[in-house]
């Protein structure tokens, strides 16, 4: 029971301290973009604006669902034009509970 109490104020501890960390970070140096690349953020961004600018009232459940499906699919492809690496929460707590219990 003491080593369940131990590990999960543990887990506590470094959930309660990830954001304070995170925002210790410096400014990462931004990456170019090639030519190609540039331009398919600018057709992104330029696609995002013409959905931002439509009328959801006259759309159907359907086709509300189909754009809010583009969007997310143009979210994760410019994050991914914009480089990096990311991990959620639950990966890092996960690979703490596995470096605990093989340590």
């Amino acid at each position: 029971m003491k080593k369940i109490a131990y590990l999960l104020s543990l887990m506590m501890l470094f959930t309660a301290f990830a954001p304070a960390m995170a925002a210790d970070k410096k400014e990462k140096e931004k990456l170019e973009l090639t030519a190609e690349e540039k331009e398919r953020m600018t057709e992104i961004e330029n696609r995002v604006d013409e959905i931002k600018a439509m009328d959801f009232s006259d759309m159907s459940k359907a086709e509300k669902k189909e754009v809010k499906k583009e969007l997310k699919e143009l979210n994760k492809e410019a994050k991914q034009l914009a480089g990096g690496v990311y991990i959620s929460v639950g990966a890092i707590i996960l690979i703490l509970i596995l470096i605990l219990i093989f340590a």
